[in-house]
């Protein structure tokens, strides 16, 4: 039996110091079979103690099925030291090509290359 690969893969790719704050390089695979025009993430943000320190919007925006984007995201006034984990709290939007609704969350799959954890 085939290995079900459709899925919304999501990579902490780099996490760099930018002035007083954190730029996070995320990379994102869309291999659900469906073109998106809108895509954005609530992810929380935790500090070094585990307490959640902000609620952040991360938008990807428009990705073409079987297409990788890079997205840069800085945290203003939080240094990469600070952050321990960062958690995919809810789908903040997802619509697929002719503003349909699509399901961003079902099939995510989350991965870090960055000393912070980034997951579900």
């Amino acid at each position: 039996m085939a290995q079900d690969t459709t899925n919304f893969g999501l990579e902490l790719n780099n996490a760099r110091a930018a002035g007083e704050g954190c730029r996070l390089t995320y990379v994102a695979n869309n291999n659900t079979g469906t073109d998106l025009e809108t895509t954005s993430y609530e992810v929380a943000v935790f500090d070094q103690e585990g307490v959640v320190s902000r609620l952040l919007i991360l938008e990807f925006g428009e990705l073409q099925d079987g297409k990788t984007k890079v997205v840069q995201f800085d945290l203003a006034d939080m240094g990469c030291e600070e952050i321990s984990r960062l958690l995919v709290n809810s789908v903040s939007e997802c619509t697929a090509e002719g503003g349909a609704e699509a399901d961003c969350l079902d099939g995510l799959v989350t991965s870090s290359r960055a000393e912070i954890q980034f997951g579900i």
